[in-house]
């Protein structure tokens, strides 16, 4: 992947980041390039050396293909739920640990409609936060929104089944 000032890519830990600049260091003797970025809904500064970021898991934004199946996640049946709490915690820090971002957007899924059917435990609050934290951030990029307005979305389709028109979705315009 090539990699431009102004860009925005998603960094597998902190979400959508823009890069706002390139700078190079010595070490060991050898050049080092490195990306400058900001992440965007907090403003932290991180940098990481060019040649490791898509090793990392630093990936530009969804494409309007990976909205649609996102989406197609969100709205998708329930999936199989451990019944001891245990065993679901850990499958479900599992998923959201792999930074996938349709495997997070199932695991948004299923503990928005446990919250609704028989409500969660304080971790499971607290995990449903963490997941919906990049799904929304990396949506309300490509579709335009605000974060308000896509968690909306989010739960609407969630809840109800209800997808936004996606037609004419253009990642990249949105991304500048």
């Amino acid at each position: 992947m090539r990699f431009s000032t102004g860009q925005v890519v998603v960094h597998p830990h902190h979400g959508p980041a823009r890069i706002t600049g390139t700078f190079s260091r010595v070490l060991r003797g050898q050049e080092v390039h490195y990306l400058q970025l900001v992440v965007a809904h907090n403003q932290l500064e991180l940098s990481i050396p060019e040649d490791k970021a898509e090793e990392l898991g630093v990936r530009a934004l969804m494409s309007a293909d990976q909205v649609r199946a996102a989406f197609e996640r969100l709205t998708a049946e329930t999936g199989f739920e451990e019944s001891q709490w245990s065993r679901r915690i850990k499958h479900n820090v599992d998923r959201l640990n792999s930074g996938d971002m349709l495997i997070v957007a199932e695991l948004v899924r299923d503990l928005t409609r446990r919250e609704a059917d028989k409500g969660l435990s304080l971790n499971e609050r607290d995990l449903l936060r963490e997941a919906r934290r990049p799904v929304v951030h990396e949506l309300s990029i490509v579709l335009g929104l605000t974060e308000e307005e896509t968690l909306a979305v989010v739960e609407a389709a969630v809840m109800e089944g209800r997808v936004p028109d996606l037609d004419g979705l253009d990642p990249l315009a949105s991304a500048s």
